[in-house]
């Protein structure tokens, strides 16, 4: 559906960018610029105040809408006709009260905003691989990090959101106040409102012993076997990612890995030294070419999976497996290892508290599996699209039989969200869906639409 939106008459409460507009190309990118959006609009309002104009005006109009911010995950909306996504950019800011370690923020506010004012007081989030990613939408489709296993997910450190409802109504969601609404949107995603802004949970922590060893990437079989038969006898405490990694040969990657390839293993142990040490032996005795482990702030972690931090053009594949066998490793290093078109690799080992519901848990509560894949290659034209893809299907195939489910904020292509849920979940978040968004303005990435009606 197209809705024709007259210039003349159809004033947006705040700033409003439509096709044709100079600005407009800048505006409707998502981090994967394979993905090209084309909604009927774009609002950019600047308080939560203006983003309840917006929200009446759109449902005025028979449009409906999406929020967004970094654009991270964009590519299973699909088709934005229709629709008007909501930018929130402008919704930041950062207030920090260490007294009872709780952090209150803008809907826009990134991690990169958050962690430097944790780490000075000796506190640490539980935020993912990426500083440019949004808080906002990593804690709604669940946020899983290095303190993940420890901890659990970011969603289920969230004590409050502040949210704009179908009706136009600015509400504080909470243990207390709309307790299903809050129930719904930790771990549910975007399809129940425009979210402007979010309390959490932090966790004390001065330093921890952190850092990679790096291997050279034909070694990749021999890392990933060691690393998988050691999971079992780590603890909690320890979180660590086995990747190989493609360094593309750019001017702003760091010298050392600029245009080389390795297995990379990286650590994040909530211990003193000798006691990591201990447990990473095993690995240390395989002779890793760099090791960068040391005791640091939690800072550290902003960048220690090296993510991309501007958008680029790729395809992905993921899945949460129970176990990685012998032979999918084989399979994992023949093709992802030396002269693969796959820039990322990735295992990270989940489990512990992701395998415990914490008392007042979300929607998203627990994670299944023991190890959490991702996979992604950059296609900087369509001729190597083919390759990327027919690579990226050959992993999928070698790990298929220990697929365990999905993890959401992982999945950046269209899909069927009701199989992310256990029947009840998925049948509780569609009734919060019919009391808060009967009409279906709102569209999450992963869409929860409200319940059939009967004929």
């Amino acid at each position: 559906m197209t809705v024709e939106i007259d210039t003349r008459t159809d004033r947006a409460p705040g700033r409003l960018v439509r096709p044709g507009d100079r600005d407009w190309d800048a505006v409707r990118g998502a981090f994967n610029v394979l993905v090209d959006q084309r909604p009927e609009a774009i609002a950019l309002p600047t308080d939560a105040a203006q983003v309840a104009s917006v929200v009446g005006w759109a449902r005025e109009r028979g449009l409906r809408i999406t929020a967004q911010t970094t654009g991270h995950n964009a590519g299973p909306l699909g088709s934005l006709d229709g629709t008007v996504i909501v930018n929130t950019s402008a919704l930041t800011g950062v207030r920090v009260d260490e007294r009872v370690r709780q952090v209150s923020v803008g809907a826009a506010t990134r991690w990169r905003e958050v962690t430097p004012l944790l780490a000075p007081r000796g506190l640490a989030g539980l935020h993912g691989s990426s500083p440019e990613v949004g808080v906002a939408g990593y804690s709604l489709g669940g946020g899983i990090g290095w303190l993940s296993r420890k901890h659990g997910m970011q969603t289920n450190a969230v004590t409050a959101l502040e949210v704009v409802t179908a009706d136009g109504r600015l509400v504080r969601a909470d243990h207390e106040h709309e307790p299903d609404l809050f129930w719904a949107l930790r771990g549910g995603g975007g399809s129940y409102g425009v979210v402007t802004g979010i309390d959490f949970e932090v966790q004390p922590l001065k330093e921890l012993y952190a850092g990679a060893l790096f291997f050279p990437v034909e070694r990749a079989a021999d890392v990933l076997h060691t690393w998988t038969g050691l999971l079992a006898s780590y603890p909690e405490e320890l979180t660590t990612w086995a990747s190989i990694i493609h360094f593309p040969p750019l001017p702003e990657v760091p010298e050392p890995v600029r245009g080389r390839s390795f297995i990379v293993v990286l650590v994040a142990f909530l211990g003193d030294e000798a006691d990591g040490s201990d447990l990473l032996r095993p690995l240390r005795a395989l002779g890793p070419v760099m090791d960068s482990l040391a005791v640091q702030s939690p800072l550290g972690l902003n960048r220690l999976a090296m993510d991309p931090e501007q958008p680029l053009p790729f395809r992905s594949t993921t899945a949460l497996l129970d176990r990685l066998t012998p032979a999918a490793i084989e399979e994992v290093a023949r093709v992802g290892g030396a002269g693969s078109a796959l820039g990322l690799v990735e295992f990270r080992h989940v489990g512990g508290a992701l395998h415990r519901a914490p008392e007042g848990a979300g929607a998203r509560a627990t994670l299944p599996g023991d190890i959490a894949f991702l996979s992604l290659g950059v296609v900087p034209d369509p001729a190597a699209e083919p390759v990327v893809r027919e690579q990226l299907l050959a992993l999928e195939a070698a790990l298929l039989p220990e697929r365990a489910g999905d993890y959401p904020n992982f999945v950046m292509d269209p899909a069927d969200p009701s199989a992310f849920f256990d029947r009840a979940t998925w049948a509780r978040l569609r009734r919060v869906k019919d009391a808060y968004d009967p009409d279906d303005l709102f569209r999450g990435n992963h869409h929860v639409p409200p319940s059939p009606t009967p004929r």
